[in-house]
């Protein structure tokens, strides 16, 4: 094992894509006691490393770190206490950190196995953005049949999982997206509205007179404010994220903090709405255990939804792990639709 190259990007500091370091002739890392060791076969570009990228992901670990919030691959080797059963078997795991790397070592409690029939790049897919969208849906905002929703960014990594799962649920949906992806998501029948072009609440309130049933924002707390508005009596907000300010200076925790005073406020009103900020890793720290058994039992949720296709996996490009620079540029140029992957 010890004869095959390891591979790693490096983000060493506050650059620009370009400035990511390839480095080489690492030694391949060895699984300890409950780990295994999973041989890269895809890992993504998400929203979590262009944050990282201008330091302003919050609890991202000092530079010089690896990053790659999830990884796909193959089971090469096993530590101490972990079944041997494992070895040869396709799985998937978030990792936060470390994914951008030929080799990742993750605790066996940690991988979940990818079915047959599904990629790698579509189980990658299908990982951190599809564990968020199905907790969101189901386990924050309960969308059920007869429900209408709103997801802005119904083109993205997340957005588009959201849109499709909504579907799946009996939900009528309205997708914030740039005109060039209209014609798909009405294809997928979801109703669009151009986020550049329009007046977005006032095109939802016609669209819906009487507000929506759930909101899934990522943009921040200027648009999360409007999406408040758009609620129905009992309706939920879910916001995941802060997009408007991913190019703006300063500490990353700043819009965090101004979208959890938002969400405790909001939940104080006596209107019968309710407010979520959702965070993926939320009760690792509480409850590792049961944080596990949540994540795993989701994500097999959600292969088996991309196993049958009652969800399509939206791969924007596949890009080797060594041109990563170039990967993280496109994914920032938002005229992509889906996930760019990285693969060996």
């Amino acid at each position: 094992m010890n004869t095959v190259e390891h591979v790693e990007v490096v983000l060493p500091g506050k650059v620009e894509p370009e400035g990511l370091e390839i480095r080489y002739g690492q030694p391949v890392p060895v699984p300890g006691t409950g780990q295994v060791l999973i041989r890269m076969e895809a890992t993504g570009v998400s929203f979590a490393e262009q944050q990282m990228r201008r330091g302003r992901y919050f609890d991202q670990p000092p530079f010089p770190f690896v990053p790659g919030y999830d990884v796909v691959g193959t089971v090469l080797a096993v530590g101490a206490g972990v079944g041997r059963g494992l070895l040869g078997e396709r799985v998937a795991a978030m990792t936060k950190t470390g994914g951008w790397a030929s080799h990742v070592v993750v605790d066996a409690d940690d991988a979940v196995g990818v079915p047959k029939g599904v990629s790698p790049a579509e189980a990658e897919t299908a990982v951190v953005n599809g564990i968020t969208a199905w907790q969101m849906l189901h386990r924050r905002a309960r969308v059920r049949a007869g429900h209408t929703v709103l997801v802005h960014g119904a083109n993205g990594g997340v957005g588009s999982i959201l849109v499709q799962l909504a579907l799946g649920a009996g939900a009528e949906v309205i997708g914030t997206a740039s005109t060039r992806h209209h014609d798909a998501l009405r294809a997928m029948g979801v109703t669009p509205v151009d986020y550049r072009g329009a007046d977005v609440p006032a095109r939802v309130k016609e669209l819906a007179p009487g507000g929506v049933d759930a909101v899934f924002d990522h943009v921040g707390v200027h648009s999360v404010t409007h999406s408040w508005r758009l609620l129905a009596p009992g309706g939920t907000v879910v916001s995941y994220g802060s997009a408007a300010t991913r190019d703006d200076e300063g500490s990353g925790l700043w819009p965090v903090l101004q979208l959890l005073g938002r969400v405790w406020l909001w939940n104080w009103l006596p209107n019968g709405r309710h407010a979520y900020f959702f965070n993926v890793w939320a009760g690792r720290a509480l409850s590792r255990n049961r944080f596990r058994a949540r994540l795993r039992a989701d994500l097999t949720q959600v292969f088996a939804a991309l196993q049958r296709g009652e969800i399509a996996a939206r791969v924007a490009a596949e890009i080797p792990l060594v041109r990563a620079s170039e990967a993280m540029r496109l994914a920032e140029s938002g005229t992509v639709a889906g996930k760019v992957v990285l693969v060996p």
